[in-house]
């Protein structure tokens, strides 16, 4: 009797195991493919790739990034707006960065997209809130003593003597919107936390009867504002000098390139200096695009169709105190002015904007804050009507503009979402 041998395998078992055996190599394929599916970043809709301002990634320009330190382009120069899920990441990443491990000691930038806490320390403080408020109540409460002309703007202005002794510009606008933009530009200042580079500003009623102007009331005559106009009392700052606009905001934008930043090696070699500068120009730009101020860098920039070499000019309406620090002069094209003319001056505010990725990190944490609770317009309002006695004569924002206003911060917040994303 013949013993039954045993059958062989058929294809199928055989074919199984071959599969089995080849699922790692299958499944680092897959995982490839899909990193090289994912789509790079592009400008946002009807601006060019070769916008002012448009600046790629090391990744998409072929540059190494294989776990070196990012260049301070990549940091400074990024593409448009974040997606959804970048948004969540960045707001994630915004509150948890006190438990993030410490900075490499001696860098300027910490945790990719804030300036360190030891630069910021180096910034010289500006108008400290005591000094800002007291000068204020003195301000409010002494009399115009003289009026003179210059060195306050245009011929309309007056330099006045007040009777405390100390200075102020009173700046009488072309129309009521300027002077309440100069107000609201202020206080929103003091939002964002940072007040203490603007001068303290009141504003103040122009009766020629009134105690406050009656040693002047000759000089009134002759200055031809209106009675019962609104103008606003800007404290004299002695001994400002112009301010030239650093890289990557000056030479080479003057020199038709478009604005590029500084490398990360450039940026650790700049001396204390120029970096506490730069951390100065950071909030500069971003509250120049929440107001759409066009008045300052912005201009300079407009300019260059006619003038090659305006940036290596002053910038307008930016002076520099002599301990350092830059004092944001004349915002009076701000919120209100700016808001009307968003579609001439967006096309060079935006790209300013992304033009920087590193930002103070109490400036990134209340722009998060105005944009989680939706409140910069009402954050706004109450401090202007807590602090400024004569709001009620100029009024705040349409709801238009108050909608604005909103909408600007939450583009700065995904802005800095999309910053940190990198």
């Amino acid at each position: 009797m013949k013993r039954a041998r045993r059958a062989a395998p058929g294809p199928l078992p055989v074919l199984g195991l071959l599969l089995l055996g080849a699922l790692p190599a299958l499944w680092t394929v897959l995982l490839r493919r899909e990193v090289a599916a994912l789509p790079e970043p592009r400008p946002p809709a009807g601006q060019p790739p070769g916008r002012l301002g448009w600046g790629r990634s090391s990744a998409a320009r072929g540059e190494s990034g294989g776990g070196g330190q990012k260049t301070f382009r990549t940091l400074l120069a990024v593409p448009a707006a974040a997606t959804d899920r970048e948004e969540r990441d960045g707001e994630e990443q915004l509150a948890v960065t006190d438990s993030q491990p410490p900075a490499d000691t001696g860098s300027p930038v910490e945790r990719g997209i804030f300036w360190s806490r030891e630069l910021e320390e180096q910034v010289p403080p500006g108008f400290a809130a005591e000094e800002a408020a007291a000068w204020l109540s003195a301000a409010r409460a002494a009399r115009v003593a003289s009026l003179e002309r210059g060195g306050c703007g245009r011929s309309s202005n007056r330099l006045a003597r007040l009777s405390d002794g100390s200075r102020a510009c009173v700046r009488y606008g072309i129309n009521p919107e300027q002077i309440q933009g100069e107000a609201l530009s202020y206080h929103l200042a003091g939002v964002l936390g940072m007040q203490e580079r603007l001068p303290p500003m009141a504003l103040a009623l122009v009766e020629a009867r009134g105690r406050q102007w009656e040693p002047v009331r000759e000089e009134l005559r002759g200055s031809h504002w209106a009675e019962g106009a609104v103008v606003s009392l800007t404290r004299w700052v002695d001994n400002l000098t112009a301010v030239v606009a650093p890289a990557p905001w000056g030479a080479e934008a003057s020199a038709g390139r478009r604005l590029q930043p500084l490398s990360a090696g450039e940026l650790v070699g700049l001396p204390p200096s120029q970096l506490v500068e730069l951390v100065q120009w950071s909030d500069l730009i971003l509250f120049d695009y929440l107001t759409a101020n066009f008045d300052r860098l912005v201009s300079n920039l407009f300019s260059l169709q006619w003038d090659p070499r305006v940036m290596r000019r002053a910038t307008s309406n930016l002076l520099r105190a002599p301990d350092g620090g830059l004092v944001f002069m004349d915002n009076e094209a701000g919120l209100v002015h700016g808001y009307r003319l968003l579609a001439m001056w967006d096309p060079y505010n935006e790209p300013l904007l992304r033009s920087v990725c590193v930002f103070r990190e109490g400036t990134a944490r209340r722009v998060a804050e105005l944009h989680r609770r939706r409140s910069a317009a009402a954050e706004l309002r109450r401090r202007y009507r807590a602090r400024e006695p004569l709001w009620a004569r100029l009024g705040f924002l349409s709801e238009r503009q108050a909608e604005l206003l909103q909408a600007r911060v939450d583009f700065v917040h995904r802005h800095i979402a999309h910053c940190r994303a990198q």
